[in-house]
């Protein structure tokens, strides 16, 4: 046996103590990406006169534009205005997901 290695059980109990541990992280992870996606995003552009509901599963559930924004003469403004709420929206996803995940992490990347 080679100097210094202690074979039996102690690194095999401390490799399932780490495995026990990224198999509760990973619940975890799950059963926060669950409510996330049921949870409501919303966008808002034009100083609100657009705004996009998202669900987290990024579905669009909903939007609203105010009448003064509605002009025939200037229909790349309004869709403008739409894919910037909606983008915003979107982005409330990812940043809520980081956080999250990175709570339960610390931080660390993970490949799931």
């Amino acid at each position: 046996m080679a100097k210094g290695f202690r074979g039996g059980m102690g690194m095999g109990g401390n490799m399932s103590q780490v495995m026990a541990q990224a198999q509760r992280m990973q619940r975890q992870i799950e059963m926060a990406q669950a409510e996330i996606q049921e949870m409501r995003f919303t966008g808002t552009a034009g100083g609100e006169l657009v705004k996009v509901v998202v669900t987290g599963k990024h579905q669009i559930e909903s939007v609203e534009i105010a009448k003064d924004v509605v002009d025939p003469e200037d229909i790349e403004g309004l869709q403008d205005l739409i894919i910037a709420a909606a983008n915003q929206a979107l982005a409330q996803i990812d940043k809520t997901n980081q956080e999250r995940i990175g709570s339960i992490t610390g931080g660390m990347k993970m490949p799931f």
